[in-house]
């Protein structure tokens, strides 16, 4: 019988177990889709870290792309997934029915599951992203139309729905946010560089793009994508960033800040950098990476509009596909901050990415 390789994650904070796995025809709503391209996120290093819990044994992992390799003709028929098509599991099973998802919010559903929980010892065994194979339900997948390459696909698989879903809650709060002329994105990583390039597809004139430390190959990364600027807290420190700001805003501040840092010391400097009634989007403080001081009072006498964004829906994947097929010009770019690994090589690549070595870590054939 044919087998597949999964790394199997058997406790918090010890290395992943690289196993061998039975490949088995999918059950009934379930296609088997091999490997494309697997990517590391954040979130998975929280996740092995302990700072996110999760039920062990389990191959964790939820950026999966990959072609279908077998499917059911009624499943196929069903949801208009084809054999050798490719595809982007959706991770997110929400329930229907709670408040959240029943008000068209399912992204926040107060009940949510999802497709890579199942452990490794029954089969089908590879319900995670970190395999060289994947079994999940052919609801949760959405095709990858032939005019974009899966592997470029893959590098913000994630960053891009979450930045995409931040950006709805913003304009469902009728925040004002499509008016915005100066915008700061605090990190430089996945997240960051793709809020940047949503901030330059929407027309912003001012984009600035805050890092920690300087790094000139993601300063420039970030110029190619559409910041105007590229600042760090090391070299110009937050007094003459937040006189740039203003500057560049008649005294006021920034229209808009989208905290992509996973610091939780980002949170202050960021509200200090609004204008009066700016819109703070925080979807970057996704694990307890322990408290932080701030000035309430500044929420209040700046009237700020603070909104946290978490998750993203299965229509968030879709408008990032539909945002990467408007902006080919950025195809490029985007396949350049890949790193690849081998599933069998999950531990290296996990050490490289604390290392700070990877703009975006794949796992690949």
């Amino acid at each position: 019988m044919k087998t597949a390789k999964g790394a199997v994650l058997t406790a918090a904070g010890r290395p992943f177990e690289v196993r061998e796995f039975p490949l088995t025809s999918p059950p009934e709503g379930m296609a088997k889709i091999r490997l494309t391209a697997s990517g590391i996120c954040g979130t998975d290093v929280h996740i092995h870290d302990g700072r996110l819990p999760v039920q062990t044994p389990v191959i964790i992992g939820h950026e999966f792309i990959g072609r279908v390799e077998e499917i059911s003709e009624t499943d196929s028929e069903k949801h208009n997934i084809r054999k050798d098509d490719n595809v982007i599991v959706y991770i997110a099973c929400p329930c229907g029915e709670c408040l959240l998802c029943r008000s068209g919010d399912d992204a926040n559903c107060v009940n949510m599951g999802v497709t890579n929980g199942g452990n490794p010892d029954t089969a089908p065994h590879l319900y995670g992203g970190f395999a060289e194979y994947n079994y999940s339900p052919v609801a949760n997948l959405i095709r990858i139309p032939p005019e974009l390459d899966p592997e470029m696909t893959c590098v913000f698989a994630c960053a891009g729905p979450t930045v995409l879903h931040a950006f709805s809650l913003a304009e469902r709060a009728n925040s004002g946010i499509e008016k915005a002329d100066v915008a700061v994105v605090q990190g430089l990583g996945p997240v960051g560089f793709f809020a940047v390039m949503k901030l330059a597809s929407m027309g912003v004139k001012h984009i600035i793009a805050l890092t920690g430390r300087e790094n000139p190959y993601r300063e420039e990364l970030a110029l190619k994508f559409g910041a105007a600027r590229v600042m760090s807290l090391e070299k110009h420190g937050m007094d003459k960033i937040i006189e740039y700001i203003k500057a560049l805003s008649s005294g006021l501040g920034a229209d808009v800040v989208i905290e992509a840092s996973g610091n939780p010391s980002a949170v202050p400097q960021g509200m200090d950098m609004l204008r009066n009634r700016g819109v703070y989007l925080v979807p970057g403080q996704y694990s307890n990476s322990g408290p932080v001081e701030i000035a309430p009072e500044m929420i209040t006498f700046k009237a700020l509009h603070i909104i946290g964004s978490s998750q993203y829906s299965l229509s968030d994947v879709q408008n990032y596909i539909d945002f990467l097929l408007k902006n080919p010009h950025t195809h490029s770019t985007i396949l350049s901050l890949a790193s690849r690994y081998k599933v069998e090589d999950i531990n290296r690549a996990f050490d490289d990415v604390r290392a700070g070595k990877n703009i975006k870590t794949l796992l690949t054939p």
